[in-house]
């Protein structure tokens, strides 16, 4: 997932380059998601608190965002019922070594199942994030940062370590997916592992033009999870994400783009995102992180503050959740 940040694009790109890009993208407009595969305008979220802005006619956008009533969380955040929510539980608390204890006796338990490397790669994704601050406001509220990758050096021993855990995911992920196309374990691994990858190709390594392949891999096999489980919430992580942060490139770069057949929308990939945080399973919170600061670009501080809150209620030893809150309330005031 998952799946989420962020790309930049060349300043100049041949419009023969981009046709060429879409069509391995995927052709055009592929992230408006076919109505065979993805309804086109989502049902109101029913699980979670967060309102919204619910079906829309043919060719219009949803509705603004209203402000959310903190959603109900997943299960395993209360009670951990499996090394996988064990491991995510204490990546959440930024605990990286523990939980990647939890994924590696899942890994043994279920050698065939790719979501234990999977998530071992999420939690070297995670660490390289924390250590480089990109899940904070200051980086999320920054062009330059969230549109062009971390200032400084990436942890090359991270980095090597994300890699492999990311290699064993793809091949036990790709193999289900031969055996059997509606595998939802595969699916939903090529989904996470595509979308980690762009995630640390755009922000860590800052290499443009494999971000936009990878996100269009990604977005190509979350689509096609929801198809065949559509109460795959983790999935709305990887097509939120492209959404919102495409639409954020400046005008001459989305136009360039728009020739290839890319785009983005910024109120569909918040309401995808909304629906992670409604539907979504290992990846809800970070879906909730992730609304929270687009929210916060988006002057909704309300909608953030609500989020936040509920996530340092959630996780209380995370002291990244406790600081934005903190740093939030004291902008807002009394």
């Amino acid at each position: 997932m998952i799946a989420r940040p962020m790309l930049s694009v060349a300043v100049v790109l041949p419009a023969f380059l981009l046709g060429n890009f879409a069509a391995s993208w995927g052709g055009p407009a592929l992230l408006q998601a076919p109505e065979a595969e993805i309804p086109r305008a989502l049902p109101p979220v029913g699980r979670a608190g967060v309102p919204s802005s619910g079906p829309q006619a043919d060719g219009q956008a949803p509705a603004p965002l209203a402000q959310p009533i903190p959603p109900p969380q997943p299960a395993w955040v209360a009670a951990p019922a499996s090394p996988v929510e064990a491991g995510f539980h204490l990546l959440y608390q930024l605990k990286f070594q523990q939980a990647r204890q939890q994924f590696s006796e899942w890994e043994k338990q279920h050698p065939d199942d790719p979501m234990g490397y999977s998530a071992e790669a999420a939690s070297y994704l995670f660490e390289e994030f924390n250590d480089q601050g990109v899940l904070t406001s200051e980086f999320f509220l920054d062009d330059r940062r969230l549109l062009g990758g971390i200032p400084g050096r990436p942890d090359d021993r991270l980095g090597a370590a994300f890699h492999q855990a990311v290699d064993r995911a793809q091949k036990l992920g790709e193999s289900r997916v031969e055996r059997d196309p509606r595998d939802v374990s595969g699916l939903l691994a090529m989904t996470m592992t595509n979308g980690m990858l762009a995630d640390y190709s755009s922000l860590i390594e800052k290499r443009q033009m494999a971000t936009l392949h990878l996100l269009g891999v990604s977005e190509g096999f979350a689509k096609r999870l929801l198809a065949v489980d559509p109460g795959a919430g983790d999935a709305y992580v990887a097509l939120g994400v492209s959404n919102y942060i495409l639409a954020c490139l400046p005008a001459y770069k989305r136009f360039f783009l728009r020739l290839g057949g890319v785009h983005g929308d910024k109120a569909v990939g918040m309401h995808q995102l909304e629906q992670a945080v409604a539907t979504g399973n290992y990846l809800q919170p970070y879906a909730e992180l992730l609304l929270a600061l687009t929210s916060l670009r988006e002057k909704e501080p309300e909608r953030a503050q609500a989020l936040l809150a509920q996530l340092s209620s959630e996780f209380p030893q995370n002291p990244l959740f406790a600081r934005e809150l903190a740093k939030l309330g004291a902008l807002r005031g009394p």
